[in-house]
């Protein structure tokens, strides 16, 4: 018996015998309308140093040569700051590194205009495609670096970003986290001192909402979640998460969530990321010991990923490491995928990579291999309709929502 796709494959590859080889190529598939990754790290000292610098050939997972190459488009580029203590001191520190990674973005844009444009709306975004270059958006990843100052998620958005994700890895001043830091005294997520959103959350919360900024729950505890979702008056967006009912991650999102963001018109946007698609417990240890030893090596008494990841020894003990416990692999993703679509909607899911931030899996091993997630989406059966929703065109609507829905007194 042959199958429909057996059937599809036939007859595609006689067509290709027969007609002419103009007609084979422009019967080739076309990149989707628009592909936009909504999360990328930058380390600190992007733009700062030369082997850091964007423009040229890096050690990153993402510069401006991979993304014109493997026909990235767009990028959310990221403001991280690692969690430190909620006192004076940890908040005027947090402001401090979110600065430099402003000024780096910054630089980036004003030393390759004729690359990448910064990207504050949607069509903005689609006018630097459509003129041939690459957009770049900022997002905020952990709240914390507002130093506990409503204000300054003003001075946030007159610089440029137009998401605001809430908590990272441990709890912060404006919610609790799905990874919190239990081994400092922090509750566990779901348990009874699991509060979910402060006060200065739900006042962060609201101000994005009247901003018409974009408000992320990745790496939020489900009871955060939960009370973003009742509060905010938009819809509400994950930057990079996958589903626990395919893996059971802290940092994935349960089922009831994925319904829940997409019933409020959100979108949730999968990520390819080794740990939220496959339990590797012999990986995660190996890679710990690793970083340890790297760091000893260095001369340093702890892990600096921004000081050792792009160091020598550190590649040739990750090469050693992928041989003996393999990478998620493209499938894997694309099981998340269409788990989250069945669950949620076509309508309401998207592309994420977290690349220099420890995403990236066999097959979208970084931004120049972007066009192999297009292809394993198109394999798994998604009509190009779907994969221009999914690359793009789901968080394009959500984002015009969040706009529309504005009111910047």
């Amino acid at each position: 018996m042959i199958t429909m796709t057996r059937l599809a494959t036939l007859t595609a590859l006689a067509l290709c015998a027969v007609l002419p080889a103009h007609a084979a190529q422009q019967a080739a598939p076309q990149d989707p309308p628009i592909t936009i990754d909504t999360h990328v790290d930058i380390p600190f000292n992007y733009m700062r140093e030369p082997r850091f610098d964007a423009g040229k050939p890096t050690p990153l997972l993402v510069d401006l040569g991979k993304m014109e190459r493997g026909g990235l488009n767009a990028a959310f580029f990221v403001i991280w700051v690692p969690q430190h203590k909620l006192d004076a001191a940890g908040y005027a520190k947090a402001v401090d590194q979110a600065e430099q990674k402003y000024d780096a973005i910054g630089r980036m844009l004003m030393q390759y205009p004729d690359r990448i444009r910064l990207a504050t709306t949607p069509e903005q975004l689609l006018a630097n495609h459509k003129a041939g270059l690459l957009s770049a958006t900022i997002e905020i990843e952990n709240a914390y670096s507002l130093g506990h100052d409503i204000h300054r998620l003003d001075a946030a958005y007159d610089r440029g970003a137009r998401s605001v994700g809430l908590v990272h890895v441990g709890n912060n001043d404006l919610c609790t986290s799905s990874l919190p830091d239990t081994e400092h005294g922090e509750p566990a997520m779901n348990s009874a001192g699991d509060k979910g959103m402060s006060e200065f959350g739900r006042a962060v919360v609201k101000r994005a909402n009247q901003l018409g900024m974009l408000v992320d729950i990745s790496h939020a505890s489900d009871a955060c979640v939960r009370d973003a979702l009742k509060l905010s008056t938009a819809p509400i967006y994950a930057t990079h998460s996958g589903a626990r009912a395919v893996l059971d991650h802290p940092r994935n999102l349960p089922d009831d969530l994925l319904r829940a963001i997409a019933a409020k018109g959100g979108v949730i946007d999968a990520v390819a990321y080794k740990e939220f698609l496959k339990n590797d417990p012999g990986r995660e240890a190996a890679e710990k010991a690793l970083q340890a030893a790297v760091a000893k090596q260095a001369g340093d008494k702890k892990y600096d990923s921004d000081k050792h990841d792009y160091l020598p020894a550190m590649d040739k003990g990750m090469a050693e490491i992928q041989k003996k416990y393999p990478l998620a692999t493209l499938d894997d993703y694309m099981d998340q995928i269409q788990h989250m679509v069945k669950v949620a909607g076509i309508d309401h899911v998207g592309i994420a990579s977290d690349f220099d931030g420890g995403g990236g899996i066999t097959g979208w091993a970084n931004a120049g291999e972007t066009r192999n997630v297009t292809a394993a989406m198109r394999k798994r059966g998604f009509s190009d309709a779907d994969i221009a929703k999914l690359w793009g065109g789901n968080l394009l609507r959500v984002w015009r929502e969040v706009e529309r829905d504005a009111d910047r007194h």
